[in-house]
């Protein structure tokens, strides 16, 4: 998945597109991400001991083909990059993440 925890991304698709966020949660197994204030549902949550009951509104998982990642403020899509380095000697592949639009390096 080239969508990391922290990176900011648009939805480019469904009732939340156009909006803005960061990344708050990455599920690899079901293809799912978590933006701060996009997909809002509301949950009824029980009282606990140490907890007020009532109903809560929290972000729900949207699919990762539903988001775009934001790069210098516009929705680019992400390739990788392979490069030999060497280290201590030996020469080892160093994988980086670039934007598609500009080809630069992202992180």
């Amino acid at each position: 998945m080239k969508i990391k925890k922290g990176d900011k991304v648009v939805v480019i698709a469904g009732v939340d597109k156009g909006k803005e966020g960061k990344v708050l949660f990455v599920d690899r197994k079901n293809d799912k991400v978590i933006v701060e204030g996009v997909n809002m549902i509301k949950k009824h949550q029980k009282a606990a001991p140490n907890q007020q009951g009532g109903i809560i509104q929290k972000e729900a998982a949207i699919n990762v083909s539903n988001v775009m990642y934001l790069y210098k403020g516009k929705p680019t899509r992400i390739g990788y990059k392979v490069e030999k380095v060497e280290r201590d000697g030996k020469i080892v592949n160093s994988k980086q993440r670039i934007a598609k639009s500009t080809g630069e390096v992202i992180d």
